[in-house]
């Protein structure tokens, strides 16, 4: 048994007003205390000075990408050794920054099901969704999930079941990786992308639906999905959300991830851009500043109507999106109004409920796993002490310092 004590202390929900000593034993918490509290003799006790949470939960990561420009693309190009050896390496940077449980929304081959069952030592738990479902040519293809009808949907979700996914993922619009994709419009005719979800329920699994385009995002809540990931609402005059679409989407109970957690000083020279990409910025005035202010406001109102939202990331996909930066997904919550508690419970207790892990992992409380967090400084006095581990530790194991 060890113990860990911090002065500074949350615990999935809210702030601890006096600290807390959490104690551990091989990969479980057994007890949460006071800060004064005093272990049993022998238990040695480690004193942080900044402020312990549970580990962070990022539920939209793309493990087999390493974050370089073109690294998705490329990926189906590697062998499986080369994607292990990629994947791994990825965990490994979530677990340095404090996540201990990423979702995995689009491999090639299944790879990410190795990882998750080998749950190795200091690696984050792995849920994963394996290729995403698309159409020929569509959004993401090249990861091999792309469908043509019900039967063949029908087909490619009983195969995920059977190789025993966490959850199943469908491409509703075009994306912005691949140049030859609708990103303003929609993928799947409705009974295709209806089906999706009627054949993933019966399978006792739940569906998200990437969507772009306002287009995708009506599409996918028509259908009946659990979650839209990105949910940008493109329209050709920009981001287009409105009162009643989030009125329906909270009395629907989908779970909006937003993908938030873009590091705009590693975005690359707009010249350098695809050019579908500067096609998009320049038609929707897509400008880093001009956009991060949109998807404030944005989240705001979802906040307001009562919407689900959790952290995700996509990780991977981009030099913005490397893995482990969940901390500003969470910290550009409070930019639209969450209070920092709340902000830290989408990725904690509120994305371990949505991931199915609620009885697992995302808070302190004894009986679940010691995946722990401390920063180097008091949180509720300095957000961006999130994003400076002082420890880590996954079921237990302390992660070491990179």
């Amino acid at each position: 048994m060890f113990a860990i004590r911090a002065a500074t202390a949350y615990d999935g929900l809210r702030f601890l007003s006096e600290g807390a000593t959490v104690l551990v034993e091989a990969d479980r918490i057994v007890g949460v205390e006071g800060l004064h509290h005093e272990p049993p003799v022998g238990c040695e006790v480690t004193t942080y000075d900044g402020t312990l949470l549970p580990g962070l939960i990022d539920t939209h990561v793309h493990l087999v990408a390493d974050g370089s420009m073109g690294g998705l693309e490329r990926s189906p190009d590697l062998s499986d050794d080369e994607l292990d050896a990629v994947i791994d390496a990825m965990l490994l940077h979530h677990a340095a920054a404090g996540v201990t449980t990423v979702r995995d929304l689009g491999d090639v081959g299944y790879r990410t099901l190795a990882a998750r069952d080998a749950q190795r030592a200091g690696r984050p738990r792995v849920r994963c969704a394996g290729p995403p479902l698309t159409v020929p040519d569509g959004h993401c293809h090249f990861l091999g999930g792309a469908v043509v009808g019900t039967e063949a949907v029908v087909a490619a979700v009983a195969e995920r079941a059977q190789r025993g996914v966490d959850v199943v993922k469908v491409m509703a619009s075009g994306g912005m990786l691949t140049p030859n994709s609708d990103i303003m419009g929609v993928q799947f005719s409705p009974r295709e992308l209806a089906t999706a979800v009627r054949v993933t329920h019966d399978a006792g699994l739940s569906i998200v639906a990437h969507a772009h385009s306002l287009a995708g995002v009506e599409h996918a809540l028509d259908a009946g999905v659990d979650g839209i990931e990105h949910f940008t609402c493109l329209t050709d005059a920009g981001m287009t959300t409105s009162d009643d679409l989030l009125a329906r989407v909270a009395a629907a109970g989908v779970v909006v991830c937003s993908t938030l957690g873009t590091d705009v000083t590693r975005l690359p020279p707009f010249d350098t851009l695809p050019p579908l990409i500067q096609d998009l910025i320049e038609t929707l005035g897509l400008t880093e500043d001009g956009n991060q202010r949109g998807r404030d406001e944005q989240v705001r109102r979802m906040r307001e109507h009562g919407v689900a939202v959790v952290t995700g990331t996509d990780s991977g996909v981009a030099p913005s999106k490397y893995h482990g930066i969940a901390w500003l997904a969470v910290l550009q919550l409070t930019d639209s109004g969450y209070s920092l508690e709340d902000a830290l419970a989408t990725a904690t207790s509120y994305a371990a409920r949505v991931l199915g892990l609620e009885n697992v992992t995302g808070r302190l409380a004894p009986g679940l796993a010691a995946d722990l967090l401390v920063t180097d400084g008091d949180l509720a006095g300095d957000p961006t002490s999130l994003s400076r581990p002082a420890g880590v530790w996954v079921r237990g194991e302390q992660v070491p310092s990179p």
